[in-house]
């Protein structure tokens, strides 16, 4: 039995965005990707879609105007990001999730994203993210919670994922946007 009220939550969002059925997923996916693509540029990290995520590589079709990154796990539950394009190698990390095949010094710190692609299993208006559980990017981008962007942090995610409100930690690190197959949010603050 879980008591935590935030895994409780995730769990349930969990369950509501992997029963979405493929072709709600695809066309969120090509929503998403229309919506952002335009606003992307120099390096920008994103994600591989696991567990029900909103898929992003439609963002790499064709030619692209930015450096597209993929999270590589760090030591102390951190991240630093690899450039990626579709086709160059991939390993898996202790998760299972691929990552760039890439040497220590070919990866970027996170302050050097211009734009970060967050997946999300739960977001409200206020522009806080539930994610998995782990902190990795909390961690990774705490320095965010004392300074403007950069780097942009978006969270990506379903429309059928906003609630009302979110528990908030002391740690959680907040959005600057939130898009979803239903356009792009600026979160209320206050």
């Amino acid at each position: 039995m879980v008591s935590d009220p935030r895994q409780r939550l995730r769990d349930r969002l969990r369950a509501r965005r992997k029963a979405l059925d493929a072709r709600t997923r695809m066309a969120a996916a090509e929503a998403v990707a229309a919506a952002l693509r335009p606003s992307l540029a120099g390096h920008v990290a994103g994600y591989w879609a696991v567990d029900g995520e909103l898929p992003l590589l439609g963002l790499l079709r064709g030619p692209v105007s930015f450096i597209y990154c993929l999270p590589v796990l760090q030591p102390g539950r951190r991240l630093r990001f690899g450039p990626w394009q579709p086709g160059q190698p991939l390993v898996r990390n202790r998760y299972g999730i691929p990552e760039p095949d890439l040497p220590p010094q070919a990866l970027l710190e996170p302050e050097q994203m211009d734009h970060v692609l967050l997946p999300l299993t739960g977001f409200d208006d206020r522009g806080h993210r539930l994610g998995m559980g782990g902190g990795y990017y909390d961690r990774s981008f705490a320095f965010r919670r004392a300074s403007a962007p950069p780097p942009r942090l978006i969270g990506i995610g379903y429309a059928c994922q906003r609630v009302e409100a979110l528990p908030v930690a002391e740690w959680d690190v907040p959005l600057d946007l939130v898009v979803t197959e239903q356009g792009v949010q600026v979160p209320r603050r206050g």
